[in-house]
């Protein structure tokens, strides 16, 4: 049975979409069959992966507000065992729909139905905020992985979204898991981020993935061709990284208890 990742963290900028798109990329190229679904309104997972938003007729909201299934708008991708629920700009507000529906935590769920069937490996990239859409994530997935930036206020970050996530196991997802902290941005010459990696692992010791993400340039343009980077420059130190990610991810991870 396959296994559904929420990719969340409340904070912007922390390398949330980065690591759903080249995750799910690295994990298709290992022959595990993928679903990455953007719950995102900026939509960037489904601009990153080269589809073209503004031509969809069916998309992620399709699965939050007309009880529609993945199968029905899930698109292919340029890597085959990767496919993609995309998102378009009529996310936004979803919130706000979402808040009079009924059984409103429970929408994504429901639209993913039997894909832990069809699929080793779902992933869900999540917007930078602790909402509905979020919750939807939390309640549809059996683990959580928290990006973080190897930056001042990290901790802070970390602290709310394992608050949040732990709340939503308490009351509506009772399977919830961690899947893992991933550390991103890192650059080994800044002291900085050496004491935030070593604060994190203190923090949460054995829950923080042994993979690193650098600081890389080929990393930040890839999304610009609409590739993820394992397409755009496989030998960079970035798709290295991801590369090593989803092997600790196929293997388990540091998958346990919050």
């Amino acid at each position: 049975m396959g296994r559904a990742i929420a990719i969340a963290n409340q904070k912007g900028g922390v390398g949330k979409t980065t690591t759903a798109v080249n995750l799910a990329a690295c994990l298709a190229a290992a022959e595990r069959r993928t679903l990455l679904v953007d719950l995102d309104p900026q939509g960037n997972a489904t601009s990153g992966l080269g589809v073209d938003r503004e031509s969809l007729s069916r998309h992620v909201a399709d699965l939050l507000f007309e009880g529609a299934k993945a199968t029905d708008v899930m698109v292919d991708t340029a890597i085959p065992a990767l496919q993609l629920v995309p998102a378009k700009r009529e996310l936004v507000g979803a919130e706000l729909e979402l808040a009079e529906l009924p059984d409103r935590e429970h929408r994504l769920r429901d639209g993913l139905a039997r894909c832990r069937d069809v699929f080793d490996f779902v992933l869900i990239d999540c917007p930078p905020s602790l909402g509905l859409l979020t919750v939807n994530a939390l309640v549809a997935a059996e683990t959580v992985l928290v990006p973080l930036q190897c930056e001042y206020f990290a901790l802070e970050g970390l602290a709310q979204i394992i608050q949040a996530s732990r709340l939503c196991r308490q009351r509506l997802n009772p399977e919830l898991l961690l899947e893992g902290v991933l550390l991103t941005m890192y650059d080994g010459r800044v002291k900085l981020s050496e004491q935030v990696a070593k604060d994190v692992r203190e923090h949460l010791p054995g829950r923080v993935f042994h993979t690193m993400v650098p600081r890389n340039v080929r990393l930040s343009e890839a999304p610009s061709f609409g590739k993820p980077v394992i397409l755009y420059d496989i030998r960079c130190p970035g798709a290295e990284a991801y590369l090593r990610l989803a092997r600790e991810v196929i293997d388990g991870g540091t998958k346990g208890a919050w």
